[in-house]
């Protein structure tokens, strides 16, 4: 299933814009509850102004809300901002850490969150256990398990460890584009054929399930 999803979406990358570790520790913590192209759009304003963590962590707390405003939950995401890049200023002299222990250890940051930026800057492997991820392994029957830490784990069980960052990647593509939470695309899948959800929530017919495949992630 993963070497077909590979063959489907072999443009899979990480969704979210950045050019360095810090960046994309922002921007992850920043698309809670929000979308990656919102993220995405706020971005150049919010880094122009605090390039790394030291302006960042100095930042008047009024600016950064208005910058990370339109993300929603502005005030939580301000105090997370101002807490994290604090942290790594204090804790890493400036630079953000390249390990797991390290980067869970930051406020705001939890397994997701650090594989994202393992994974997609260090190139260290990593499993993302996001909504999509977790909600597709299940409906793969590849785990029962609910919490992401037991979800991250049960899946690197199943796949050799140089395959989990590009492993999540397609997942997560594959849930944005065709497996959709309410109405997926079954008719229009390419693993249908191994999927035991086929059917169970979306359209069988190729016709109907293709209308419904989309060319990118939701907004």
């Amino acid at each position: 299933m993963n070497r077909v999803l590979a063959e489907t979406y072999p443009e899979a990358h990480c969704e979210l814009d950045f050019d360095d570790a810090f960046q994309l520790l922002v921007v992850t913590v920043l698309s809670a509850q929000t979308t990656d192209r919102r993220v995405n759009a706020a971005r150049p304003a919010l880094f122009a102004a605090y390039p790394d963590p030291r302006s960042m962590a100095a930042a008047p707390r009024e600016h950064l809300e208005q910058l990370v405003g339109p993300l929603g939950f502005f005030r939580q995401k301000t105090t997370s901002l101002l807490n994290l890049s604090a942290a790594i200023v204090d804790r890493f002299d400036g630079e953000v850490p390249g390990t797991l222990e390290e980067l869970v250890t930051l406020p705001g940051v939890g397994r997701k969150t650090a594989n994202v930026v393992l994974g997609n800057v260090f190139d260290v492997p990593g499993i993302t256990v996001d909504t999509h991820f977790g909600r597709l392994v299940r409906r793969f029957g590849w785990t029962t398990e609910t919490d992401p830490v037991k979800v991250e784990f049960a899946i690197g069980d199943l796949f050799p460890k140089k395959d989990w960052t590009m492993l999540s990647h397609h997942v997560i593509w594959h849930g944005r584009r065709r497996c959709m939470a309410k109405k997926p695309a079954c008719g229009a899948c390419p693993i249908s054929q191994w999927c035991p959800s086929y059917g169970v929530d979306g359209p069988t017919d190729p016709i109907e399930a293709e209308k419904l495949v989309r060319t990118q992630g939701p907004a």
